[in-house]
């Protein structure tokens, strides 16, 4: 059984930095790229990075380039997203998800989700 457990929202100030992770079991974390995407009340869920399964390529949404950095641990079956200089338009409810094969931002081309983790940034 696949899971995935993201951890590490909250409440920050605007300027402010959090650190998502996301522990995979259940599936060969090292074959899979590992996605992170984000969905605000009202809005349809939207990509926000992803990684390969070697860490060797990294896509990132433009509204995030160089304020977010997202990193892998194979050795430790987790994901990170490194999230600095937080805006407001940030809010949401951020998710992990893992596919295999060489798309990364169609949400519907990911296999498995985890269930969430709220961050929240106020101005």
């Amino acid at each position: 059984q696949v899971q995935l457990v993201e951890s590490g929202g909250g409440l920050v100030q605007a300027g402010g930095s959090l650190r998502l992770s996301c522990a995979a079991s259940g599936l060969t974390f090292s074959s899979y790229t590992m996605g992170w995407f984000r969905q605000a009340p009202g809005k349809e869920r939207e990509f926000v990075v992803a990684i390969r399964w070697s860490g060797s390529a990294t896509y990132y949404a433009d509204s995030v380039k160089g304020r977010f950095i997202i990193s892998r641990d194979n050795a430790k079956n987790t994901v990170y997203l490194q999230m600095n200089s937080l805006k407001p338009e940030d809010t949401a409810v951020y998710y992990c998800a893992a596919r295999l094969g060489m798309g990364f931002s169609a949400p519907d081309e990911y296999s498995f989700w985890g269930q969430g983790t709220q961050v929240t940034v106020s101005s």
